[in-house]
């Protein structure tokens, strides 16, 4: 679905200037010196990433919460990433910052194991088998999560989609992830402890949708 364009999106952009990373490759492999030194942190505890953070009630939810997370929120539509950035600086939630690319480009980004928590949230099921590759968790994408994944890095991903899900749970194991705590219905298990909710999370469950999630490990 294409976003609906934003009026005046780049004077607003400008306005929360500071909560947004127009170069990422400036940081690779020093994104918690840059966190520190930028004033933002005192010190960084872990460093996570969101890919496709959409209107950023995760991003914002999570960084609220544990300030000592260094949190990176990539989303490549910028009238999307407006909505986001408003919303953190409404939160003064220093200890996040947007990036405006492509998951593609991770590499050029974040240096071999230096994220330590991986986010995939309600990502497109880009449900036509012609358009697979295009998943976030296909063999396209998930070659780049290793490579910048720590060692005892984990993979968090949620969706409504249950064939996206199921399709993820054989890709994962395919590119060399070992797979746990999967539930089908996120909201009533264990796992739903902590949970932070994302808008179309909101909106999904409320109609009766179950959520489905899990986490990967590198093997």
């Amino acid at each position: 679905m294409r976003a609906r364009k934003k009026k005046h999106a780049q004077e607003r952009l400008a306005l929360c200037r500071d909560y947004l990373e127009e170069d990422p490759r400036a940081h690779r492999g020093a994104w918690r010196e840059w966190f520190v030194s930028s004033g933002r942190m005192i010190a960084v505890g872990t460093l996570c990433l969101e890919i496709g953070c959409g209107k950023g009630d995760f991003a914002t939810g999570y960084a609220k919460r544990d300030p000592a997370a260094a949190f990176c929120a990539l989303e490549r539509i910028r009238d999307v990433l407006v909505l986001a950035a408003e919303k953190a600086k409404e939160k003064e939630t220093h200890n996040l910052v947007y990036l405006c690319e492509d998951a593609q480009n991770l590499t050029e980004f974040f240096a071999p194991g230096e994220v330590e928590r991986l986010f995939l949230n309600f990502s497109d099921p880009w449900p036509k088998a012609r358009h697979a590759k295009r998943r976030l968790t296909s063999p396209l994408f998930l070659p780049i999560y290793r490579e910048i994944l720590a060692p005892d890095g984990v993979l968090c991903f949620k969706t409504d989609n249950a064939a996206l899900f199921d399709y993820s749970l054989e890709t994962l194991p395919a590119a060399g992830f070992e797979v746990s705590h999967v539930t089908r219905d996120l909201h009533n298990s264990p796992e739903n402890e902590g949970n932070i909710q994302t808008e179309y999370e909101r909106n999904f469950s409320s109609q009766g949708f179950p959520i489905h999630r899990l986490e990967a490990r590198k093997k």
